[in-house]
């Protein structure tokens, strides 16, 4: 059995599925040879994520509308998701790839792992059919699907923020970008939130969403606009 078989609990009757849901388009680039990579097959596993987390939803939830059932959905089917899918189960030094993108990080790239984890659902809807796709998913992931399914509703801190500040002025908080970290496979983004001259936040992410967001939590726990008092804005002439 192979080692990522024994990992996730699952053993292919086509072993070549495998080999090729593992093997990134780099590799038959350098390699100039007509081998398989996964990119049909993470074609074919991104509609069984899809399709799997449907059938879910639409079972768990009788009573929710089709437009929150797919809010929930698009969490669950994210790239952020399925990147922490793959880490999971530890994908990425299973991954075959060429010595350029194995030297520039490709092993940790998020694009890679989200990739990948595709195929291998698609390499194991092909190998044996939606059921076995549906328990490999679940069985090794259940503990990150779950906190999912039980706050449907996404946490917005962002959202949150505004909503606070805008019952005490008119005025939003405004994010920026204040600088970068890392090399540019593992770049991680540094933000602050301001409202009426009052810095509220800082965060670090790896995205500019991401730091955004860490900002905006900073600033809902330190609650500084109730602390220090906002430089307001000229008041307006009358019309």
């Amino acid at each position: 059995m192979d080692p990522i078989e024994e990992k996730i609990g699952y053993q292919f009757m086509d072993p070549a599925l495998l080999l090729e849901a593992l093997t990134h388009p780099s590799l038959a680039y350098e390699t100039k040879r007509s081998q398989a990579d996964n990119q049909r097959l993470e074609y074919l596993g991104d509609a069984g994520i899809q399709l799997i987390f449907t059938d879910e939803l639409f079972r768990r939830f009788p009573q929710q509308a089709e437009g929150q059932l797919t809010k929930i959905r698009s969490r669950l089917v994210s790239r952020e998701a399925l990147c922490a899918f793959a880490n999971e189960i530890e994908l990425g030094k299973y991954l075959r790839l060429g010595k350029g993108e194995l030297s520039n990080g490709g092993r940790e790239r998020p694009s890679n792992l989200a990739d990948a984890f595709e195929a291998l659902l698609g390499a194991i809807y092909i190998d044996r059919g939606f059921i076995a796709a549906r328990t490999f998913l679940f069985d090794n992931l259940s503990h990150l699907i779950d906190p999912i399914f039980a706050q449907p509703e996404e946490i917005n801190p962002k959202g949150q923020l505004q909503e606070i500040l805008q019952a005490i002025t008119p005025a939003s908080p405004t994010y920026r970008i204040i600088g970068q970290e890392g090399p540019d496979h593992l770049k991680i983004f540094l933000s602050e939130v301001k409202w009426e001259g009052i810095t509220l936040g800082n965060g670090s992410g790896n995205s500019k969403k991401e730091a955004e967001t860490a900002a905006a939590v900073e600033a809902l726990r330190d609650q500084k606009w109730e602390k220090e008092t906002p430089v307001s804005a000229p008041e307006k002439l009358c019309e």
